[in-house]
């Protein structure tokens, strides 16, 4: 139960981060939606050392509207 809280934590920390990035194009509600529309395609991958990292990444990727 442990990796799941510093799971949390890091990705609270995530939307933290880019909502600070994003404040003047997006609304804190469409960073959450970035960041768990990203975070739900890893729900079944067992390894969870690097998910807030991907997941960061990935919805940064979101919010920019780039494809890569």
């Amino acid at each position: 139960m442990a990796g799941k809280a510093r799971e949390d934590e890091a990705i609270r920390a995530v939307v933290e981060r880019l909502t600070d990035a994003f404040s003047a194009t997006h609304s804190p509600a469409e960073v959450e939606t970035a960041v768990a529309q990203a975070l739900a395609s890893f729900t079944d991958r067992p390894v969870r050392d690097f998910v807030p990292v991907l997941v960061e990444r990935q919805a940064r990727t979101l919010l920019s509207g780039t494809s890569g």
